[in-house]
């Protein structure tokens, strides 16, 4: 966290003090990395694991398991138990390559529920996607924060998954220690770098550069399952990059799971089996 001039705060109706100027969980390109499923839809942690380990050799800033990308909603609380433990086992533990475990839900309850078994089965910080509905985000963030118990917790705003998202007037009072948007829209990053003075990450492989260039902390990507380099190589600037990611994005945005899991697949030689489709 930056010194006590930095810092900002202000307190919700739920009583919980908002800071801001507070340190990312990581800087650069993270992985919302796939979950790998064995043909018979067994989850294999052990492959995922390894995958793991090969995109943090590969550069990958964090690690995010049991996200959106990864199928969270097709995962038994054990399974993500199994999955977490697998990860972190396998990049190990301390500085370096953080763990960052999905724990969203549909309620307050269950997302506490799982982010406290996160926090227990070593993730260093939390994804919590936002409720459908979005009622009550403080009491709900409020309730994934205290069940943190001080690992860093991280808002999602993903509205085509889980509508309508968080508001960007909503985000300054959000007992948050940051914020993954992954719509698409330079309006709505820009809306929110005005107003929310905490670590910012892209989600969209389409707005990579321009996230690095206008001072995002980082990105998490589907996409950088495959393509962790070029991912990279475009938050630091490289135009050519984002442009050689045109085709991936579209392949991988065309459909769900199958379009990235296709793209890894072919790079790495992983299963392409899913639970989900959309």
């Amino acid at each position: 966290m930056s010194g006590e001039s930095d810092r900002m705060a202000a307190t919700g109706d739920h009583g919980l003090e908002v800071e801001s100027g507070r340190a990312p969980v990581f800087r650069g390109v993270g992985v919302a990395l796939v979950t790998l499923f064995g043909e018979d839809g067994s989850l294999d942690a052990a492959a995922t694991a390894d995958l793991a380990a090969q995109l943090a050799g590969l550069g990958v800033r964090a690690l995010v398991v049991a996200g959106s990308t990864g199928e969270a909603v097709a995962l038994s609380p054990e399974e993500r138990t199994a999955l977490l433990r697998a990860v972190r086992e396998r990049v190990g533990p301390g500085p370096g390559v953080p763990v960052i475990a999905g724990t969203g839900a549909h309620d307050a309850s269950t997302a506490a529920e799982l982010t406290a078994r996160a926090r227990d089965d070593g993730a260093d910080a939390v994804l919590a996607l936002s409720p459908p509905g979005s009622e009550d985000l403080a009491g709900y963030y409020g309730a994934v924060v205290k069940a943190a118990a001080g690992i860093p917790v991280l808002g999602y705003h993903f509205p085509s998954v889980s509508a309508p998202g968080i508001p960007v007037d909503a985000l300054p009072s959000l007992p948050i220690d940051g914020l993954k948007d992954s719509t698409a829209g330079a309006d709505r990053l820009f809306s929110t770098l005005s107003v929310f003075h905490r670590p910012l990450y892209t989600g969209s492989s389409a707005l990579v550069a321009l996230a690095g260039g206008v001072g995002c902390a980082g990105a998490i990507l589907a996409l950088a399952n495959a393509r962790p380099e070029l991912c990279q190589a475009a938050f630091d600037g490289s135009l050519d990059a984002q442009r050689e990611l045109v085709a991936d994005h579209l392949r991988a945005k065309a459909a769900f799971p199958t379009g990235i899991k296709g793209l890894v697949a072919e790079r790495f030689g992983t299963s392409v089996a899913y639970r989900l489709s959309r």
